[in-house]
């Protein structure tokens, strides 16, 4: 409830903000004639509408779990934030269209000291307001508003290039307002392809923050009875929501009221630190007597490049079989040719043993 309270307060602060902008900016393009003025305008008007696409994004979110939706709304950010780059990118073409025409037909702005003074004034508001959304956003690690904090800081760059033109216009009597219309138009364009990609992202499930990952795997293996945490997938529920499982290796003498006990006191530890739901924890058995041959193991598949980690052996004596999990770098060539080979490898030195292995995916 916080988080949405301060998503929602800076969206706010950022519509207000907007419209006196759009205004102030509306009057001096329809004063001095000025196309880069009125564009810049219309870009503060797109950006009132990514505010309330936000507001709306976040309330949905925050709605909760219902029998369709047992794990929340919290991705319906992602779709406001697609939204917000849809109305960016139709507000740069817009704006390109418009630049064009000028150029086509080009009309001499007349500015005045006042419309200079306004312009000037909206690159100071603008950076003040873009520095503040952002540390909003990053505070309460929403996309949306970070990525509203950095177009404000942007359209302090586009605003800061009209008030150029405009000075050049009226003091050199050379015209570029329309160029810089479309230099504008370009860059918005540019914003909200970028926006729109890293939300895509979002939606495909991007890799979560190595640091997070890392930190989460901290945790587990403070257990006294944890070797070490594997197979960890973060699942994203909308920002700030993650619900994953892990595998962790301990002492195969553990019994099960040992090993429940342990679950959950490393569930509540990465939820208490890190707000990440634990769903699931599996176990790999760590028994020491199958020492020398999972050392013999690990130094066969290490001779492999590309070899990330090996983990999860397991050696059953009664069926003559081997298990073990590898993760191959992505950047080979042919992952499956070098999971056959260390597979091939390892029955070349156990060969009364059947070699299970499994490519497992670097999280």
């Amino acid at each position: 409830m916080e988080r949405e309270r301060v998503i929602v307060k800076t969206s706010f602060v950022g519509i207000v903000t907007n419209i006196l902008l759009a205004g102030f900016k509306a009057a001096v393009g329809a004063v001095t004639g000025s196309i880069a003025v009125v564009l810049d305008a219309i870009n503060n008007l797109s950006d009132v509408l990514s505010s309330v696409v936000t507001i709306i994004g976040t309330k949905l979110a925050g709605k909760k779990p219902d029998k369709e939706h047992p794990l929340g709304h919290g991705r319906a950010e992602y779709i406001g934030t697609m939204i917000v780059a849809a109305i960016i990118l139709y507000a740069g073409v817009a704006a390109g269209v418009e630049s064009i025409k000028k150029i086509i037909n080009p009309t001499k702005p007349d500015y005045s000291l006042v419309s200079l003074i306004i312009v000037g004034t909206a690159v100071v508001v603008k950076i003040l307001l873009g520095r503040y959304v952002s540390a909003m956003g990053k505070k309460v690690n929403s996309g949306s508003l970070i990525a509203s904090g950095s177009d404000a800081l942007f359209d302090a760059v586009v605003s800061a290039s009209v008030l150029l033109s405009a000075l050049i216009c009226k003091f050199m009597g050379v015209n570029l307002e329309a160029y810089v219309g479309l230099l504008i138009a370009v860059f918005i364009i540019r914003a909200g392809i970028e926006m729109m990609l890293d939300t895509v992202d979002d939606i495909l499930g991007k890799r979560i923050d190595r640091e997070l990952v890392e930190a989460v795997r901290g945790t587990i293996c403070e257990n006294e009875n944890v070797s070490g945490a594997y197979d960890l997938i973060l699942h994203s529920y909308g920002p700030g929501r993650l619900i994953g499982s892990v595998h962790v290796e301990i002492p195969a003498e553990m019994k099960a009221y040992e090993i429940d006990r342990m679950q959950r006191s490393i569930a509540e530890n990465v939820y208490t630190k890190h707000g990440v739901v634990l769903a699931g924890i599996g176990v790999y058995s760590k028994d020491d007597r199958h020492g020398d041959m999972r050392d013999k193991v690990n130094e066969i598949v290490r001779r492999h490049d590309g070899v990330l980690q090996i983990h999860g052996f397991f050696a059953d004596p009664e069926k003559k079989q081997i298990v073990f999990d590898v993760i191959l770098d992505f950047s080979l060539a042919d992952r499956n040719a070098v999971l056959s080979e260390i597979s091939e490898d390892v029955r070349k030195a156990f060969p009364e043993w059947d070699v299970n292995v499994t490519m497992d995916v670097d999280i």
